[in-house]
């Protein structure tokens, strides 16, 4: 079973930059599709990007496409989430999920999650 860890959150102005990364362990990374969500105070999770096993395919939310950058380095076992241009709406905590079998923007969908990692956004 695989374990997610996010890590590279925290505060940031807006228009700033971050860049998030979530490593896996115990398991074949490269199996499992990866996919990111976030959740704000008082809001459902909602999706963010989602990427699959071996980066061909890549899908964003209208929210952050244009702003944000999914990738993966499977020999790393690590997905990243590059974000620029960043607003105050940005602000959330971020989930790295994993699940094996393509690609979904679903959350229900994904086997597997991390804690979470909290990226606050100031104007």
């Amino acid at each position: 079973q695989v374990q997610l860890l996010e890590s590279g959150g925290g505060l940031v102005q807006a228009g700033g930059s971050l860049r998030l990364s979530c490593s896996a362990s115990r398991g074949t990374f490269s199996i499992y599709a990866m996919g990111w969500f976030r959740q704000a105070p008082g809001k459902e999770r909602e999706f963010v990007a989602t990427i699959s096993r071996r980066s061909s395919f890549t899908n964003y939310a209208d929210s952050v496409k244009g702003r944000f950058t999914i990738s993966r380095d499977n020999a790393k076992n690590t997905v990243y989430l590059q974000m620029s241009s960043l607003k105050p709406e940005d602000t959330a905590v971020y989930y790295c999920a994993g699940r094996r079998g393509l690609t979904t923007i679903l959350s229900y969908e994904y086997e597997y999650w991390g804690q979470g990692t909290q990226v606050t956004v100031s104007s």
